[in-house]
């Protein structure tokens, strides 16, 4: 009998630069196969999500506050995929699981560790691979965003970005303007996402489109990008408007400044900015709290799931890595391994 050897993506060397594409330091390595143990599974991949975080890493010294990834071993990330062995009595043969032990063709995964996905919530398995939790932490949380804001979200089109101004509609916001690069996924925002107006930081001036958008200020802020999107948030800040920080993707695409933008002090003292940078750490709570309102806002068609579709094999969600943190797709990257 033939023994399937399954392929998993493997860290060749850290990258040294943010110029430096992923596919470079990655390689689709077969590995021997690895049986389960008692009260393991063996998971056959089916989706891989694909998050701009693993870009960081992939860095000896990525300040993401989870281990980065070891040199001449797999590389981790969310996806979903089918039991087919299971020594596991709660989750037989069969059963879909949503993990983070992806970039592999199979999974042996232990208890606390694979998640059986809830049939019939939504309309496929992939649908729980989205960014909504440090999305609707961020906007929840942290923003405590409510009826009659005026909300402003940076990187509205991707993964987070679509979310959180998904979610801020939800809550009651006034007006939700996302901030997105080209004509195309902005009008995808307004369209599609329902957000009330979409400004294309390629071609639009900034601080006229809010002047003329948010006339009496903004008065919270969603920002994934850091830089000159964030000062431009500060100048169109109302009184006691709330920032919050979630990445600085100017920053970490192309080596960028978005980390280190200007901060004006004076404005953020005289109208009480509150400014609050915050990393998510995907604890219980924090899962169960979105899950909970993704179920109830979907099936009432107040979120959407935004994403991006790819097939496989597993070397397309190499590609697809370098793709999404060059701003190729829009909302959630999906890839779907073939066969």
């Amino acid at each position: 009998m033939t023994v399937h050897e399954p392929s998993a993506v493997v860290l060749r060397a850290h990258r040294t630069d943010l110029t430096q594409p992923p596919s470079e330091v990655l390689e689709v390595v077969t590995l021997p196969p690895q049986e389960p143990d008692a009260g393991q599974v063996r998971v056959r991949n089916l989706f891989q999500q694909v998050i701009a975080a693993s870009g960081d890493l992939m860095f000896a010294t990525s300040q993401i506050p989870v281990p980065v990834f070891r040199v001449g071993e797999p590389i981790s990330g969310p996806a979903i995929g089918t039991v087919v062995e299971s020594r596991a009595g709660d989750m037989p043969v069969g059963t879909v699981v949503l993990h983070m032990s992806g970039w592999r063709e199979e999974s042996v995964l232990g208890r606390g560790e694979a998640f059986p996905v809830p049939d019939g919530v939504f309309p496929g398995p992939e649908y729980l691979l989205n960014q909504g939790v440090p999305a609707y932490h961020g906007i929840v949380d942290i923003a405590e965003v409510g009826e009659g804001d005026v909300v402003l979200v940076s990187g509205a089109a991707g993964g987070v970005g679509s979310m959180a101004a998904q979610i801020a509609k939800a809550r009651g916001a006034a007006t939700v303007i996302g901030i997105a690069g080209g004509p195309e996924k902005c009008r995808y925002l307004v369209d599609e996402l329902g957000l009330d107006a979409a400004i294309d930081h390629r071609s639009d001036d900034l601080d006229e489109r809010l002047t003329a958008l948010a006339p009496g200020g903004i008065t919270a802020f969603f920002d994934t990008i850091g830089g000159s999107q964030f000062e431009a948030a500060l100048r169109h800040a109302a009184p006691r408007a709330r920032f919050a920080l979630c990445g600085t993707l100017a920053g970490q695409i192309g080596g960028g400044d978005g980390g280190h933008p200007r901060l004006d002090l004076m404005t953020a003292i005289a109208r009480e900015v509150r400014i609050r940078p915050f990393s998510t750490r995907h604890t219980p709570e924090q899962i169960e709290a979105w899950n909970t309102h993704y179920a109830r806002w979907y099936a009432e068609g107040r979120i959407r799931f935004a994403r991006t579709l790819l097939e496989g094999p597993l070397q397309r969600a190499v590609a697809a890595q370098d793709e999404l943190l060059a701003g190729a797709h829009r909302g959630n990257v999906i890839v779907r391994f073939a066969g």
